[in-house]
């Protein structure tokens, strides 16, 4: 996919899409509904590639090979770069594009593995963390870094993947325990006693609110409503989520989610037009979200109103 044609944002079921290399293994759905875990062999140095992005934490482990990366955040022109190697590591908070970018060290491809990890289990340990500060915590990206005991839970997670009967409580009880690692070692706290810094004023919070309201149906794009404010992607991606209490995407995604219960409840439209109401052209895409979101399919959400 070139990058002239990939969105802004995506879903956690759909990211692996757009890494540049060959996908050799894959697991979600089923046991694996809080946990997305991905297999890549980069067998080809990459100049730059646009990576979407996405809502929940990710973290990618360099299992084979050595290379030079580079990473900056969508429109930034610095590049930042890193050696890596096998056990190396990256942990991504979310909720801006980015490019990306290796050159490796040997004709040894990189092999990595890339894990996504539910946005509500992250919250839970959030809040055993933080407690009522919970809200202010925000996960800071790493790359490159060095980090034994999370490698030691990847390992868990990708042994279970190769067994045939995987147990969702073993898997969930292991993203549970890397969430925890996560909320440990890699967040941070926004310093709520700074007024200017700690959240949007109440009226940038509703011109942003009423401005998704308005165009509900078109791509989230974080740019563009962060252009809104005055602000960076990065900057007003974290003072909403403080705010609001979710991300930009999470809250957009809410209000679509709100808009198709309210059309399930009050009109007779099937649910392929109620996805189009909402935004998504993909009806199964929407009823996975919506079950997601709800507990329960768009069909029996109706049935149950």
């Amino acid at each position: 996919m070139t990058d002239s044609v990939k969105p802004e944002m995506t879903s956690a079921e759909a990211i692996d899409k757009y890494p540049a290399g060959l996908q050799v293994f894959r697991v979600s759905n089923g046991p694996w509904s809080n946990v997305q875990l991905s297999i890549f062999s980069l067998e080809s140095d990459c100049e730059q590639f646009s990576m979407p992005a996405i809502s929940e934490p990710m973290i990618v482990w360099v299992m084979s090979g050595e290379a030079t990366t580079q990473e900056r955040d969508n429109g930034n022109h610095k590049w930042n770069i890193h050696h890596v190697k096998a056990d190396s590591l990256y942990v991504t908070a979310g909720g801006a594009k980015y490019d990306f970018g290796w050159k490796r060290h040997s004709d040894e491809p990189l092999q990595v593995l890339m894990l996504v990890i539910s946005q509500s289990i992250f919250d839970e340990a959030l809040r055993e963390q933080y407690g009522k500060n919970s809200s202010h915590a925000y996960l800071t990206d790493y790359s490159g870094i060095d980090d034994p005991q999370l490698i030691s839970l990847l390992q868990l997670l990708k042994a279970e993947s190769k067994t045939q009967s995987p147990s969702k409580l073993f898997i969930d009880s292991v993203a549970k325990a890397i969430s925890v690692h996560l909320a440990r070692q890699y967040t941070d706290l926004i310093d709520v006693s700074k007024d200017y810094k700690s959240a949007l004023p109440k009226y940038r919070v509703k011109q942003v609110q009423d401005w998704m309201v308005e165009h509900l149906r078109e791509e989230f794009c974080l740019s563009r409503v962060a252009q809104l404010v005055g602000m960076s992607d990065y900057h007003f991606n974290r003072l909403f989520k403080q705010a609001v209490g979710m991300p930009p995407s999470q809250y957009h995604i809410k209000l679509r989610i709100d808009v198709a219960k309210r059309l399930l409840r009050e009109t007779e439209l099937n649910v392929i037009d109620v996805a189009l109401e909402v935004g998504y052209t993909n009806a199964s895409h929407f009823a996975r979200l919506f079950r997601k979101k709800t507990g329960m399919t768009p069909s029996h959400y109706r049935r149950q109103s």
